[in-house]
């Protein structure tokens, strides 16, 4: 069987002592963590080790000796070496040396307690021990047997290195008796930028987040979200869905539990992230809108864009009104539907007009929201949309509900013609028997439904379309919104910057290949592909809009279903 020994590159010009690590019986593998130097004290040694397993809860143990001497002292030191095989009882014993300057090495295992000792073929693989141990090995998204054998295989050997976090915390420069040679052994790596930003920011962060969260609490106690107009805004807005969102996050990231898991930090530093940048994006909006008067300006155009918009629509019901693409409608309702709606756009024409003056005020208002962050800024623009495009949405109300009355209509008479009835005890169409009378009364109904349906239809056709512009153009807004608050940034500058900490596998090089010397490998580690990153760590978001399906979409178009901008509690999604 094939012995394979993991053997850390920052210990390659170690000086001469005995391997310390794990040994995976099942793999039949050895995990070198350091290299403890002479002179030492073999009691000291196992005190120390045990101690270290009681911490990481790793057994660990001495697994060999470590030559790298010159050439007239290798002969003395390689029979000292040998020799402390008898004082650590590990079977096998594992013996690397390295020849002088030489790139050769030769690793060779010893079977102390056995009858018949005999060597087995070793591979050496060299691995980067601070990589290792700061990254993270994801599980393969494929679920085949032999892969997930090989990820487990692999999983054991970083979380070796991981748990044995506090064996690399000593160096070269401790006063303790035990010596070691390992990737911190020249100094623990730190960084007092870092390390002064952690502590200043974390306070400042839980402070704020505590203000508003206790306001959040205050507002909730008194029940001020109860009363139905707060409550109404607070679920249709989009505004009111992403604060309370943004909230959500605040509550994590302020919370004093220490993430457990590496998934549970991710989503934490992820929204973090995400927060601050938004953050950032919203104040550099804000302080391009009060910059040079956009505000004003803004202002200035909107009463012009709001009276083409009513211009255009009264354009639209004017040819309504008449001969539409050369069909012949029926004029009586084409003329009270054609009144209607420009009655409702003379009343919206006024309001505009009304409030007009402190529109430039509440733009200067709304602008400061930006602070809040990018999101909640498209937000708001989501929702100022919607209030000025509710004469569209009236104009759809009417239309939908006048057509879905005339096509229920028109199905319940042709079931009258069949001798049928639609049962709502049971929800199933029943046979019935009509009179003469009701025959009469029924097929004078359809005909006047029928007739009528051609000039309702145009005009609910047209405002469906209408309305449909006005959803896209906020669905589009509302995808970039759910883009911002979902993605991992974190993880996306962590996979860019530093690669190695989400490894989704590893390879292996040829480093030398001779007979009669050990086959050596150098492990590197595979990264996660970006795609992978955003599918693995995606933080979830709200859905403002109902997922409907294609189907159930054109379906609730033909029949005169009202299509809603959110979504309601207790409606089922396709």
């Amino acid at each position: 069987m094939v012995l394979k020994v993991f053997f850390p590159s920052c210990c390659s010009s170690a000086e001469s002592g005995i391997l310390v690590g794990r040994w995976l019986s099942e793999q039949n593998s050895a995990v070198i963590l350091a290299v403890v130097h002479f002179p030492f004290i073999p009691v000291q040694v196992k005190q120390y080790l045990s101690e270290v397993q009681r911490v990481t809860k790793v057994s660990l143990s001495v697994l060999g000796s470590w030559s790298n001497s010159k050439q007239e002292t290798e002969e003395n030191l390689s029979k000292f070496l040998e020799d402390l095989g008898t004082i650590f009882s590990h079977e096998p014993w594992i013996q690397i040396s390295k020849e002088g300057n030489s790139k050769f090495w030769s690793c060779s295992t010893l079977q102390k307690h056995s009858n018949n000792p005999k060597e087995e073929e070793v591979i050496l693989i060299y691995y980067d021990q601070r990589k290792v141990m700061l990254s993270h090995l994801h599980p393969p998204l494929d679920t085949a047997t032999s892969t997930d054998h090989d990820a487990s295989k692999l999983s054991a050997i970083f979380h070796t290195v991981a748990k044995s976090k506090i064996l690399f915390m000593t160096d070269r420069y401790d006063d303790g008796p035990i010596k070691l040679t390992h990737w911190q052994s020249d100094g623990v790596e730190a960084s007092i930028i870092v390390e002064l930003m952690k502590q200043a920011s974390v306070p400042a962060c839980t402070h704020l987040a505590t203000v508003m969260l206790s306001f959040l609490q205050y507002v909730c106690i008194f029940g001020v979200l109860k009363f139905w107009p707060l409550s109404f805004l607070w679920s249709k807005l989009s505004t009111c869905e992403q604060l309370g969102h943004r909230l959500q996050h605040l509550q994590v990231i302020s919370s004093n539990k220490k993430a457990q898991t590496q998934t549970q930090f991710m989503r934490k530093a992820n929204i973090f992230v995400s927060l601050l940048i938004d953050v950032a994006l919203g104040i550099l909006l804000m302080s391009w809108l009060y910059r040079k008067n956009r505000i004003g300006h803004l202002a200035d155009t909107l009463i012009p864009v709001a009276d083409h918009v009513a211009e255009e629509l009264q354009d639209l019901l004017q040819w309504l009104m008449g001969a539409p693409a050369g069909l012949k409608m029926n004029r009586a309702l084409d003329q009270v539907l054609g009144r209607f709606f420009l009655y409702h756009i003379h009343l919206w024409i006024s309001y505009i007009h009304l409030m007009s003056p402190f529109i430039e005020m509440i733009l200067w208002y709304v602008g400061l929201s930006a602070c809040l962050g990018l999101t909640v800024a498209l937000c708001i623009l989501s929702d100022i949309i919607a209030l000025l495009t509710f004469h569209i949405y009236c104009f759809y109300v009417y239309g939908a509900r006048l057509y879905c009355l005339k096509i229920y209509g028109l199905s319940s008479l042709w079931r009258l013609f069949r001798g049928k009835k639609w049962n709502v005890l049971r929800q199933r169409v029943d046979s019935c028997s009509y009179d003469l009378d009701q025959l009469f009364i029924g097929t004078l109904l359809f005909t006047i439904l029928l007739f009528l349906l051609p000039t309702t239809a145009l005009y609910y056709l047209v405002f469906t379309l209408l309305r449909l512009l006005v959803v896209i153009v906020q669905g589009l807004i509302h995808l970039l919104v759910d883009l911002i608050d979902s993605l991992p940034l974190y993880s996306i500058l962590l996979r860019l910057c530093r690669s190695y900490r989400l490894a989704a596998g590893v390879k292996f090089r040829v480093l030398e290949q001779q007979d009669g010397k050990p086959l050596r490998l150098l492990m590197q580690i595979n990264p996660l592909s970006y795609g992978s990153v955003v599918q693995t760590y995606r933080l979830p978001t709200y859905s403002c809009y109902p997922k409907d399906s294609w189907t159930s979409l054109c379906k609730k178009l033909f029949l005169g279903e009202l299509i809603y901008p959110w979504k309601h509690k207790g409606e089922k999604q396709d």
